[in-house]
This record gives C-alpha cells, structure tokens and sequence, in this order.
C-alpha cells in the first residue's frame, strides 16, 4: 500500500499512530508532502530522529520541503553528534526514478526534484521546495534556514524535460508548495515581501500538463481545490488517477 500525508515539521505520531492502526510492513510506502524534519541541523538530534524513524514499519519517500537541508549537503554524523567529511546520501534506483538515501537508514528516502516515479502504476513527478515566509523571523533568531530551499534553474529545466519527455502527461504530481492561481482560495493573510517565484513557475508548470491528481503541502491545511489537494493532517491512501 502507498499512502501519503502532509508536512510533519519533526513530529512523527500521527505517522507512528496510523502505521500502528493498519499493521503495515516495511514495503508500504508513506509519502510526506515536504518538511519532513528530518536533516535539519546535521546533528545529533538528526541522528536519533532517523534512529526512531528506521523501526517503524514502513517506508518514508519524503518531498523537499523549506525547513529542511537538501539531502546533497547532509553529511555523515557519528554517535557522539560529530560531523564527518563524508556525504550521507547517495544516489540509487527506485520505483523508476532515482532517490537519495543513507545506507544506514534504507527506509528513510528522500526524491529527486525532477523525478518521475512509478507507485504502483501511477507516473508522478516531483517537485519539491518553497520559498519561506518566515525566513526573516528564523534569521533573526538564529534558526536553520536554507539559501537553496527553492528549486534553481537547472532542477527548473529537469523538470521541465521530464515532461517533455512524456510528451506533457503524467498521472499524478508531488509537490510542496502550490501553482499561484490557487493560493487566493485559500484565504490567507498578506505575508510581506515572500518571493513566489516558484508558484508563478508552478502556474507554468500546470498549463503545460494533463494530469489527473496534484498532491502539495506547505500551507499547513487539509484542502482539496478541483484536482488539487492540499495535505497537513490527514493520513490516506495515495490514489494519484
């Protein structure tokens, strides 16, 4: 079974509660919507969370989010918190596309922007990062924030590519954050100065697809607008047709 949620921020229960629920196994998969909270510091907080992460019985494909490090510039930590010069992930096949994981923790994946999956017949891109509305807020208290929390202009043209390549159809996307046209149905306030860059990239992005199902987070709400579904709560079945 594939299923899928929205963003956890480093907080696993409603993970661990549904998995114990409905007894799965290390071959279901769990998608997390982006800001999993896994890589955050590159410490030894890191470290413990994936420890706890790796005995659940399931598998976690995660998104890139915008409080998180890209998985290209985590390294290896040991017991004691230190860092290495190694990196931790690496780059290996899955389910058709290719996705970054440790080898000491083989069931915790992170995808590849880019990257068209296939879950259980369901060709799905990904699109991961998001601009932070709350970067000047994490800067001026000495929060993690990352300079490449959005997609850059070569995973752009990746994904670009992608769906050239399959002639402008997938059956389902996984992203963070949104297409701009939609934001407005979502009734938030203002944030001034937040760079949306990649939803008016996303908006572009739409109308060169057909598509059936688009996943996304970010917004921390449960709400589904047309073929869009936006995910922070709820844990379901991953459907994607």
């Amino acid at each position: 079974m594939i299923y899928i949620t929205g963003d956890c921020h480093g907080e696993f229960g409603k993970i661990r509660r549904f998995c114990m629920e409905m007894g799965t196994a290390r071959e279901d998969i769990m998608i997390i919507l982006g800001d999993a909270g896994i890589n955050i510091s590159n410490g030894l907080r890191d470290l413990r969370k994936k420890q706890m992460l790796s005995q659940i019985p399931i598998t976690l494909f995660c998104i890139h989010g915008n409080h998180e490090m890209r998985p290209t510039r985590v390294v290896k930590v040991d017991e004691w918190g230190g860092r290495t010069t190694k990196k931790a992930y690496r780059l290996k096949d899955w389910h058709g596309g290719r996705v970054y994981v440790e080898s000491a923790f083989p069931s915790i994946l992170f995808a590849r922007d880019g990257e068209v999956y296939d879950l259980d017949g369901i060709e799905t891109l990904v699109i991961g990062g998001a601009y932070s509305p709350d970067k000047p807020m994490r800067l001026a208290r000495g929060w993690p924030w990352f300079p490449d929390e959005q997609p850059d202009g070569r995973i752009r043209k990746r994904v670009e590519k992608a769906i050239e390549k399959r002639q402008g159809k997938v059956d389902a996307l996984l992203t963070h954050t949104i297409p701009a046209r939609y934001i407005p149905h979502l009734h938030l306030r203002p944030w001034p100065g937040v760079d949306q860059s990649t939803e008016y990239w996303l908006d572009r992005v739409e109308d060169s697809l057909q598509y059936k199902k688009w996943y996304a987070g970010h917004f921390h709400v449960d709400v589904t607008i047309g073929k869009l579904e936006i995910m922070m709560d709820h844990v379901e079945p991953f459907i994607g047709k």
